[in-house]
């Protein structure tokens, strides 16, 4: 049975987290099923977005602790970490948008897996959690995309209690950028893909990698660089195309 199910329809995949009975989590094996999911034929002109969903009532629980406890060596913990982080910060070296759309409970790296995609629509049932340190193994991975996404002091006071955030909560501290009815969940997932397919996906593709750059830099390295990046955006086929499109009152034909 597979950990992940993957399907496209138009531009769009879909990856479900599909082992409910583990609570989704993050072994080492839906790893890496959920890597070859995200790479797979990522540079073909028809993907052209990626949703991360989930089976059951938990989106994913985090790191599957039976290959954490003391038997396994200390090499297979280096490899499971190592690979979350892979997992990751691939997502946002992907050329295509990712969408986490979280239906359930999304703890510790389920929680860093949200944090870390581009975009996050919950259902109002949803919560968040990073609980590690009631189990004496803090959240020390989570924290690094949680403290990129959250105000510090949410994101520690997260990691220091345990507690979790509603929907709500999440939504006010900016972990999520939309919460809607558990019924309307994939409908508003799928207007932002379909919003999303109609954008070139080479324009896409440089503006996410500039974006998660400049993020990274100070102001004025920021703008110089970004300011090249404009430069160059207009020698793509579809920067040219668009700005032609416009001008002449048409629907523009991306070439991607």
């Amino acid at each position: 049975e597979n950990l992940t199910v993957r399907r496209q329809v138009e531009g769009v995949r879909n990856i479900i987290l599909n082992n409910p009975r583990r609570r989704n989590a993050l072994s080492l094996s839906m790893l890496q099923s959920l890597r070859e999911d995200l790479l797979h034929d990522v540079k073909s002109k028809d993907l052209r977005v990626i949703i991360i969903s989930a089976e059951g009532p938990v989106f994913c629980s985090g790191h599957d602790l039976k290959e954490l406890s003391s038997e396994d060596d200390v090499k297979h913990h280096s490899q499971v970490f190592e690979m979350c982080a892979e997992v990751m910060t691939l997502i946002q070296k992907l050329p295509v948008p990712v969408i986490a759309k979280v239906n359930g409970l999304a703890t510790a790296a389920g929680c860093q897996l949200v944090a870390s995609c581009d975009i996050a629509v919950a259902s109002e049932k949803s919560q968040f959690a990073t609980p590690g340190v009631n189990i004496g193994l803090f959240c020390s991975t989570p924290a690094v995309a949680l403290g990129r996404s959250l105000p510090r002091k949410v994101a520690l006071e997260m990691l220091f209690t345990g507690e979790p955030l509603s929907a709500q909560e999440a939504l006010v501290h900016r972990l999520v950028s939309n919460v809607v009815p558990e019924d309307k969940l994939e409908e508003e997932t799928m207007k932002i893909s379909q919003k999303i397919c109609e954008s070139s996906k080479s324009v896409l593709a440089l503006g996410k990698a500039t974006f998660y750059r400049q993020m990274a830099q100070d102001l004025d390295t920021a703008y110089k660089m970004t300011t090249q990046v404009m430069v160059d955006n207009l020698t793509l086929r579809d920067g040219q195309e668009g700005i032609e499109a416009f001008i002449q009152k048409r629907k523009p034909v991306w070439s991607h």
